[in-house]
């Protein structure tokens, strides 16, 4: 199953250059697994309670490895609650935010953030 956000919740390119990165804010979480031109994959990992730093990101893809419970904290003071079974993908179009896991299982997810622009056509 495949879910979208909604445009509410997506933050302008000028808000979401200036945050910093996941991997800086938080790199006991986020790991690079590869990183090239088109695509940067990262997992990240958690425990039931932790909280991360504001970043960032692009537009990504999501997978969820296991089940999982999340609070998103976005700057303008809005929140959300995030919750995936394990299998489920997510599309965000990119966002600022701060996680933080209020589930009792901990988070794991692998992301694929987009670079450039879309492939050409043949």
């Amino acid at each position: 199953m495949m879910r979208e956000l909604g445009v509410a919740a997506v933050m302008s390119l000028a808000q979401a250059a200036s945050a910093p990165d996941p991997t800086v804010t938080d790199g006991d979480k986020y790991k690079v697994l590869l990183e090239n031109e088109h695509v940067r994959v990262l997992s990240y990992t958690d425990a039931p309670g932790d909280r991360t730093q504001p970043h960032r990101h692009p537009a990504f893809v999501l997978h969820a490895l296991g089940p999982f419970k999340r609070k998103l904290t976005f700057p303008d003071g809005r929140t959300a609650i995030r919750e995936f079974q394990g299998g489920e993908v997510f599309y965000s179009a990119g966002e600022v935010h701060v996680g933080e896991n209020v589930g009792e299982t901990p988070t794991r997810v692998l992301i694929v953030e987009l670079k450039g622009a879309a492939m050409p056509r043949p």
